[in-house]
């Protein structure tokens, strides 16, 4: 690896960090950086999941308030989050790549559409503590995240934007709190799967080392930054990135 490579891959962590605490998506900054620094797609697509775990525990601490103020909504999600996270892993290496990334765009415009949607629900509603989602709510939450952390742990670009659509239709309606715990059930499934990485040797260690400082700085001041900005400008970001990756994701599929 040339200086000039171990700089281009710290920086695209360091951006990666920063999407993936204000919406998700890091994943579209970091795994084209290991392409080009000649790492096979599977490789970076492992050695990305690794690199940027240190950030999503980041931006978890830096939201670690919000977090703590909504923790009982930790306890229905964290299973599939895991579980999914597990299973995804273990299909990326046995299976091509190609059949989920054909998915990913339409999956996340579609997620950006619900939110944009649940934006204008929201202002049109009273203000005020989220109600109370119901068991068949909680149960089709469940599921849609078991889906969402398959993905999450087989490829992961976007999976920010879908939690957010799920926490939405729960009915949870503090940007800062979603994205919280958006990036708390973000680490979970990624932990898994870069644990798993790390197992089967799936990754490059080098890079990875080089990546995870710029992860760790992005991802904390990704979340500082959300805050600072303000939940509207945080929303608007939001909806921002997952136009985007939607953009990056097909372009990519065309290219090749």
């Amino acid at each position: 690896m040339t200086p000039l490579e171990a700089v281009g891959l710290a920086a695209a962590a360091a951006g990666g960090g920063v999407m993936n605490a204000l919406a998700g998506g890091g994943t579209l900054l970091t795994y084209p950086a290991l392409l080009l620094a000649g790492e096979t797609a599977i490789a970076a697509n492992a050695t990305s999941t690794v690199a940027l775990l240190p950030g999503a525990l980041a931006s978890v601490f830096g939201y670690r308030r919000e977090v703590a103020e909504h923790r009982h909504w930790l306890k229905t999600l964290i299973v599939p989050s895991l579980v999914g996270g597990a299973a995804g892993s273990a299909l990326l290496l046995r299976t091509p790549e190609r059949a989920f990334a054909a998915l990913a765009p339409w999956l996340i415009l579609f997620a950006t559409g619900l939110f944009m949607l649940q934006g204008a629900v929201r202002r049109g509603a009273a203000a005020g503590p989220a109600p109370a989602p119901g068991p068949g709510r909680w149960a089709a939450a469940s599921l849609a995240q078991l889906a969402v952390a398959v993905y999450g742990g087989y490829f992961g670009a976007g999976i920010g934007i879908l939690m957010l659509a799920v926490l939405g239709f729960l009915g949870l309606r503090d940007i800062h709190a979603m994205n919280g715990l958006k990036n708390f059930f973000g680490f979970c499934i990624n932990a898994v799967a870069a644990s798993y990485f790390v197992w089967r040797g799936a990754e490059n260690p080098e890079a990875a080392a080089v990546m995870i400082a710029g992860a760790i700085a992005g991802g904390y001041a990704g979340a500082r930054f959300a805050r600072w900005i303000g939940p509207e400008r945080a929303r608007a970001a939001v909806i921002v990135v997952g136009l985007l990756t939607t953009a990056l994701l097909l372009a990519q599929r065309w290219a090749s």
